[in-house]
């Protein structure tokens, strides 16, 4: 079942990197940490694909991954999230599985014509009694009301829906899943939770995970304030 939503009731939010944040050099929207020989570069403001409002619904981010550990890096969405200042942890959203996320569901948006009353003169052809011709026909001034402008009795609301996600632009731009070898780097969006106007803060954070043996061997860490 859709739900309905009033427009402009849902912010549209990007994450920029907090003061405490190591910035990168000519980028003050991407953040950089750096672990066991693995470098992440996060920016939570560069979606420029379709659909033009994703961030009304999910907080993508942009990554890109750099392994220098000595060691294959395992790559999974499970491995990544957001923790807000609430302790909820948001989570990397599989873009095959979207359907399943409330925030990633069709909304419509539904706006009414503001109506009003009008009054005015018609004129109509009526048949009248008058003593001096009886059943004279003759033109006559009445009042009429126009019920395209009354507010009870207007026309249906307009009614737009958002499209499904993910989209192809989505897709084509997720951070793939997988193993990045020693030396490698990947790049992508990964989808998260819709932050909204829940959080004012939060922190992204990715767990590092040998591919070979499946251990975790450390964990990344890039604080973001969010904007609205």
């Amino acid at each position: 079942m859709l739900a309905l939503v009033i427009a402009g009731c849902i912010p549209e939010t990007q994450l920029q990197p907090r003061p405490d944040a190591r910035s990168l050099a000519g980028d003050p929207s991407a953040a950089v940490a750096e672990a066991q020989g693995v470098r992440l570069v996060a920016d939570g403001a560069s979606w420029k694909g379709h659909p033009s409002n994703l961030e009304r619904r999910l907080t993508p981010v942009e990554l890109r991954v750099e392994n220098h550990s000595g060691r294959r890096l395992n790559i999974r969405y499970t491995f990544f999230d957001l923790l807000g200042e609430s302790r909820f942890q948001y989570a990397a959203l599989s873009p095959l599985r979207m359907d399943e996320a409330n925030d990633a569901r069709p909304s419509c948006v539904a706006s009414y014509r503001p109506g009003y009353w009008r009054l005015g003169v018609s004129w109509g052809y009526q048949s009248a009694w008058r003593p001096s011709a009886p059943w004279r026909r003759a033109w006559w001034p009445s009042p009429f009301y126009d019920p395209f402008y009354d507010p009870y009795y207007g026309p249906p609301p307009y009614v737009r829906c958002e499209e499904p996600l993910p989209t192809q632009d989505m897709l084509d731009r997720a951070l793939p899943e997988g193993t990045l070898e020693n030396g490698g780097t990947i790049s992508g969006f990964l989808y998260f939770q819709g932050v909204g106007e829940r959080e004012r803060q939060v922190v992204l954070q990715a767990r590092l995970v040998d591919a070979t043996t499946d251990e975790p061997f450390g964990q990344l860490t890039i604080p973001f304030q969010v904007h609205r």
